[in-house]
């Protein structure tokens, strides 16, 4: 191989970051976020990737995964990920393993563009020039004042749909979600996330309820480990009601098994979590077989590239926390336009560069 594509150089760090706000979901609190971040370089340039997971991820990659990478062919991506899923075998793939792996992967679809000077989209070939986006946010810790203002904010902005948190408190669900159509009026989609805090019953129930509010998302109503619960309510739900999980996706397996369970309206994925650009690839032709809609769950300017290569992708979660970040972060974010992410051609990659010395002071 030319000398220039041999990968000499990997690293990794991980950074937490404070919230903004304390937040919660349905099922879950959390005050801070963890990206770890993974670099890897050949010919003078430097690859990036990153996932949003525990810090014990970066010494998995660098135990396991960066003695796979180094000196190996930075053209030939697809082997590097092979090699890397082979090393997991007895680790198990879901959880921090496939989180890994993504962050590596990501890094190594960058770099390769990088070397030939061409941004991600052109190097796997556009679908679309752009992708739509949803605000995402509308935690359950937030007042309603707060709900209205954050989700309305996006509106006003021009981002077509927005979506809140229910379940923590089920009886304040319905008032919460009358405040959001409020707030955002009547042209804007109200979606919701509930992150499986419902039971099967109280999923449909809801679900009926949210009707006069123009609720056209439903999030994992219940856990999307219950894929009869999913596909119970997918069927039941009101005309015009989109069901949507798929977030906790690690591998391809686990998503043709939603798939050919008919769980899901609209079938998310993540690169951060499901093994990288790679798999969420995998995931996209599943979806194109079942002739589903994608979409991309949170980490936007991760995801941006990769979704203009994808014909039937649906959107991309704008997530409040995570557009946080890498604005914070990363040279090149992208802002909304019209509620659109357009990728700037004239970078090579996926566009962005690390801002190490403002990202220090976060450094695990």
């Amino acid at each position: 191989m030319p000398k220039d594509y041999v990968i000499g150089s990997a690293s990794v760090t991980a950074y937490t970051v404070p919230t903004d706000f304390p937040e919660s979901d349905g099922t879950l609190e959390w005050d801070k976020t963890t990206m770890v971040l993974v670099q890897a370089g050949a010919g003078g340039k430097m690859g990036i990737g990153y996932t949003y997971a525990d810090a014990a991820t970066a010494k998995l990659i660098e135990a396991t995964l960066f003695p796979l990478i180094r000196g190996a062919d930075s053209m030939n991506v697809p082997a590097c990920w092979a090699a890397m899923r082979h090393a997991i075998r007895n680790l198990g793939r879901p959880g921090i393993c496939s989180m890994a792996i993504a962050a590596v992967d990501s890094a190594l679809w960058d770099l390769k563009a990088k070397l030939l000077n061409i941004p991600l989209v052109s190097l796997l070939g556009a679908a679309q020039p752009s992708v739509e986006i949803y605000g995402s946010g509308g935690f359950t810790s937030y007042s309603i004042d707060q709900l209205q203002k954050q989700l309305a904010g996006w509106a006003n902005d021009g981002i077509k749909a927005v979506k809140m948190k229910i379940g923590r408190e089920p009886d304040q669900d319905i008032k919460r979600v009358k405040a959001a159509r409020e707030a955002i009026g009547p042209q804007t989609a109200l979606y919701v996330d509930a992150n499986g805090a419902y039971s099967r019953k109280q999923a449909l129930s809801m679900a009926n309820e949210f009707v006069e509010f123009d609720v056209t998302w439903f999030e994992e109503p219940v856990t999307s480990d219950d894929l009869e619960g999913l596909r119970l309510i997918r069927d039941r739900a009101p005309v015009g009601m989109d069901i949507a999980a798929g977030e906790y996706g690690y591998d391809v397996v686990y998503f043709k098994r939603m798939l050919d369970a008919g769980a899901v309206d609209v079938q998310q994925a993540d690169a951060t979590r499901c093994a990288g650009i790679s798999e969420f690839l995998r995931v996209g032709a599943l979806c194109d077989a079942a002739n589903l809609p994608m979409s991309a769950h949170t980490s936007p300017s991760l995801h941006l590239h990769p979704c203009c290569a994808l014909a039937r992708l649906r959107n991309i979660e704008y997530f409040h926390d995570h557009v946080r970040i890498e604005k914070m972060l990363f040279d090149g974010v992208i802002e909304p336009v019209e509620g659109r992410l357009n990728p700037d051609l004239s970078r090579p990659g996926i566009g962005l560069e690390f801002k190490k010395a403002d990202a220090q002071k976060y450094a695990v």
